[in-house]
């Protein structure tokens, strides 16, 4: 099957958002895929906010969503958009960095109000980093997810279909030929 690389844009390190990306690692190592999970917060804050390309640990990461056929990037929304800790993951890795792969967009966030996110602040950013196909992404509200003490993670009923749901169209796009892919 593929390789997917699994990207927490999460600055928390109690994060929902990460928690959630990582129950759904679950779902696609049971469908028979690899995943290799990032989170963007355990890159050293001077790389990236120093821009450093030849840190070892931006080189690291560059390398990771090259060798991958499909990304998953989960995000809390602030201010109405992605976090600032993944937008400058993002900036610093090259401008094709997601040339050729599937990529499901996944946000977390407190009200409604953020649900244009994916769609309007990070689509868009996705598209320009040559991705081959952006399936549907889905929004979870904060209220719809719940961490236990020791850890655990519960989600609503209603928000575990819709996330099964984007997570198994996504897995069914990687088993596809990328349409840039093809062409070459």
């Amino acid at each position: 099957m593929a390789t997917v690389l699994s990207v927490s844009g999460s600055p928390s390190v109690s994060s929902r958002t990460a928690k959630l990306l990582r129950h759904l690692d679950t779902r696609l190592i049971a469908q028979g895929h690899d995943v290799i999970p990032l989170d963007v917060r355990t890159i050293p804050a001077e790389a990236l906010l120093g821009a450093d390309f030849r840190h070892p640990a931006i080189v690291e990461a560059t390398e990771l969503f090259e060798r991958v056929d499909g990304v998953v990037i989960a995000t809390p929304v602030y201010k109405a958009s992605y976090s600032g800790v993944l937008k400058a993951l993002l900036d610093l890795l090259p401008q094709y960095a997601l040339t050729g792969k599937t990529v499901l967009p996944l946000a977390t966030g407190g009200t409604t109000a953020h649900v244009l996110a994916i769609d309007y602040a990070l689509r868009p950013v996705l598209n320009s980093m040559g991705a081959a196909h952006i399936v549907q992404g889905w929004f979870t509200l904060d209220k719809d997810i719940a961490t236990g003490e020791d850890g655990s993670l519960t989600v609503a009923p209603a928000a575990t279909e819709a996330l099964t749901q984007v997570v198994d169209q996504f897995s069914a796009a990687l088993g596809r030929a990328p349409i840039l892919a093809a062409a070459s």
